[in-house]
């Protein structure tokens, strides 16, 4: 065979290649709504940096006819190229291939690109879609998941992963979701379940469609299992480049600095009267943030779930900030056992990235009840608190207005170690809410008062003003400033500044044991 002829035949193996399971099976993925696995990648990746990794490989299989239904790439696409321009590698399930099923070859494909971003320290991103474990393969198929699962979790806060789900992913498959970082979902395409609709009806007699069960909606509302959802996948896939632009490549690199045009000491005179002078009146905590952050642009992570709790990532003079922050409009703010998972896990990643973090606290407590309660408010607050006291990157809390209880402490307080504790004029910290805690303090003089309705509300009044103020804590030392709200902005940025070189040492240990 001449030269000319292995050339040929390298282009025509390679064009078979990118056919993944043939023209018929590519017209119905794209009729279905999906694109193929290469046409993710393509979206993903700058143009013409993909570099495709393993494309000869093929599944060994021989049982129940598997030599038949041998393909060059083995149902998934892997490789790395870049994101605006910086080093990315992933992984692409085809669906068109024996429905982009898990098997042995296919699991060695993707931990050998798993294998390579932890020694480049590069980010992986892992689009799912998939029917599962390849059942031919039987015990070889269930190997390749966990040795998938065991990757994801010695890259956990080493490089940042991300996971997309852009059709099915279920059984097993969900669980490397489950150890990453990030998860996106398309709307009407894509869903993430342990066992499926089929199983549950045959085991409890439950009626259920997959969109039900585990489609985006769920587990961005209400399972709290993935972080962001688009309606298309040219969407998510402009949302997952937009966080890698607030992420480090690795836990030793820095994030990437941005130039702005933003002043570093704009005043925001907006943010003066921005707060009710009812303190049970409601107002929207993204207001403060997005005139505090570089041009406005805060990226929201699960913004439908546990919307008390607000989390995401910010620029401050152009460097990526984390934010998390209570939401009065919602519940009050008030700290109950989902936003303190969502909050505690946010922050977890931020410290693992050296990612410094910002808390504006508008708390009113844990919410009470005997839900609550049964539900274990005692171990999942306690992950909050956990997750603001282990962090070493720099801690900054503005306190807003309300900071009652053991919120208050949970919400990144100096006694959790935050560095920087800035309050607002407006801020209330006190053990309860003023007006319980004249119930209970004055409970004699109201009840013996000729107009007891006036003596509360004179008590409630002397109590905020005696205890319930900014002046009280910063007369202790808790409070490093009281500022004026409109200088926000600036002193945060002054305080990034003298933080950048903070070096904190804990006592050696193998690692905590956080109460999950």
């Amino acid at each position: 065979m001449s030269t000319a002829d292995k050339l040929n035949q390298l282009k025509t193996r390679k064009e078979k290649i990118e056919q993944g399971g043939g023209p018929d099976s590519i017209a119905k993925q794209h009729q279905s709504g999906k694109s193929t696995a290469r046409e993710r990648l393509l979206m993903l990746f700058d143009e013409k940096s993909f570099v495709e990794i393993d494309a000869f490989v093929e599944t060994r299989a021989i049982d129940f006819d598997m030599q038949k239904k041998k393909s060059p790439g083995d149902g998934v696409v892997t490789g790395y190229g870049t994101v605006d321009g910086r080093l990315v590698y992933a992984s692409a399930q085809d669906f068109t291939f024996i429905g982009g099923s898990l098997g042995e070859m296919h699991a060695r494909k993707i931990t050998k690109v798993m294998d390579m971003a932890l020694k480049m320290g590069a980010p992986f991103i892992s689009i799912n879609d998939s029917g599962g474990a390849r059942i031919q393969e039987g015990i070889d198929a269930l190997s390749g998941y966990g040795d998938i699962f065991y990757r994801n979790t010695i890259a956990s806060g080493v490089i940042p992963q991300i996971s997309v789900i852009m059709g099915p992913c279920a059984g097993g498959a969900v669980y490397s979701p489950g150890i990453t970082d990030f998860i996106f979902m398309v709307e009407k395409t894509s869903y993430m379940c342990i066992t499926g609709p089929d199983v549950i009806k045959a085991v409890t007699g439950e009626d259920v469609t997959s969109e039900t069960l585990g489609g985006a909606d769920v587990h961005n509302s209400q399972s709290g299992v993935a972080h962001f959802k688009y309606s298309s996948e040219q969407e998510c896939i402009d949302g997952i480049r937009r966080l890698i632009s607030f992420l480090p490549d690795n836990n030793l690199s820095d994030t990437t600095a941005y130039a702005t045009q933003d002043s570093l000491n704009r005043i925001c005179e907006e943010l003066n009267g921005i707060i009710p002078d009812g303190t049970n009146k409601p107002y929207d905590m993204l207001e403060v943030i997005e005139k505090v952050v570089d041009n406005g642009d805060f990226y929201e992570i699960q913004e439908h779930f546990a919307k008390n709790i607000i989390i995401g990532f910010g620029r401050m003079n152009g460097k990526t900030v984390g934010i998390v922050a209570n939401q009065p409009k919602v519940a009050a703010g008030v700290l109950d056992v989902n936003s303190a998972d969502k909050a505690a896990r946010f922050v977890r990643f931020c410290d693992a990235f050296n990612i410094p973090l910002i808390t504006f606290t508008d708390v009113p407590g844990y919410l009470p009840g005997v839900g609550q309660e049964h539900s274990g408010i005692i171990r999942h607050g306690a992950k909050l608190l956990y997750a603001f006291a282990e962090a070493t990157v720099p801690k900054i809390n503005v306190i807003v207005r309300k900071a009652i209880g053991g919120a208050y402490i949970a919400m990144n307080s100096k006694h959790l170690g935050a560095d920087i504790v800035y309050a607002w004029p407006t801020a209330e910290v006190a053990v309860m809410g003023p007006e319980g805690a004249a119930n209970i303090i004055f409970r004699k003089e109201i009840s013996s008062s000729s107009d007891p309705s006036e003596e509360r509300r004179k008590k409630i009044e002397e109590y905020r003003e005696k205890f319930s103020n900014p002046y009280i804590g910063a007369a202790r030392g808790y409070f490093d400033d009281v500022i004026e709200p409109a200088e926000t902005r600036g002193r945060l940025i002054n305080a990034l500044e003298m933080l950048a070189s903070k070096r904190e040492n804990r006592p050696a240990r193998k690692h905590g044991n956080i109460p999950l």
